[in-house]
């Protein structure tokens, strides 16, 4: 009987990596498919629309975007605005969650006033905000700071309420202080949802920086697709949302690679 289990488990194996191959090419070949009816649909004319241009021409619009060195100023420029609006957003989210979470007496007297603020999308006050800080990158860096801060600032205050009780009774026990407490025991229990709350956070980062920048901006992806828009040239607009889409993936893929290094017992 043994050996027929080796025997058997040998095929398995043998057939595993075809298989866990052919999962991974299931995705990509349904982008693949898509692509191909989006190139028939505009060579047959299935689609009556001149700003509907054939795939074809929007991946040599992409190649010449980024050889040229456009595409990629506009990217470095966009990235730029959303890192630093980003870094602030979840630095402030982290400090006001944690002091709120700390302190019964704060979360009573801020907590109310976040409700109210929270439910105004970030695109909503970017009107207001140019009114005070014009249209350079400090608004952009500021409405992108606003719509961070929320989800870091609740995963925060959450991570901290799920403690297990017996973790800060034991920091009392030992004489360990407020603040060491915070940073020794509290803030590494919570460490796993605030990760979370960063996460959703950096995605919500490029969505509100590009918004940002096609309506007060004058560089960037979002203000290079608008004007693309304007000028009727869809190949190069639909490049730049590929760009974008791309910066996005990549993005959350080098958060998950950080998560991982940064949490590493989580086991993701």
């Amino acid at each position: 009987m043994m050996p027929r289990q080796r025997s058997g488990g040998a095929v398995e194996s043998l057939f595993a990596a075809p298989l866990r191959l052919a999962r991974r090419l299931r995705g990509f070949l349904l982008v693949a498919a898509l692509l191909a009816l989006w190139e028939a649909s505009a060579r047959l004319g299935w689609v009556n629309s001149s700003n509907w241009p054939p795939v074809s021409g929007v991946a040599l619009a992409l190649v010449r975007g980024w050889t040229g060195g456009e595409l990629l100023q506009l990217t470095a420029s966009t990235l730029r605005r959303m890192a630093s609006g980003y870094a602030l957003g979840w630095a402030a989210g982290i400090a006001l969650g944690s002091l709120l979470g700390i302190n019964r007496w704060v979360r009573y007297a801020v907590k109310p006033i976040i409700e109210v603020i929270r439910p105004i999308p970030a695109p909503a006050i970017v009107p207001m905000l140019i009114l005070f800080l014009g249209v350079d990158d400090l608004l952009k860096v500021v409405v992108v700071a606003l719509a961070c801060f929320f989800p870091v600032f609740l995963n925060t205050l959450a991570g901290i309420a799920g403690i297990d009780t017996v973790l800060l009774e034991t920091a009392r026990t030992f004489g360990i202080g407020r603040i060491k407490t915070l940073t020794s025991v509290i803030l590494p229990a919570a460490t796993p949802t605030i990760a979370a709350g960063m996460r959703i956070a950096i995605g919500i980062a490029l969505v509100v920086t590009v918004i940002s920048e096609m309506i007060a901006g004058s560089s960037g992806l979002g203000y290079y697709i608008v004007q693309m828009q304007y000028a009727l040239r869809p190949e190069p607009m639909y490049a730049a949302i590929i760009s974008l889409s791309a910066t996005g993936y990549l993005i959350n893929r080098a958060f998950v690679v950080l998560e991982r290094w940064w949490i590493p017992w989580l086991g993701r």
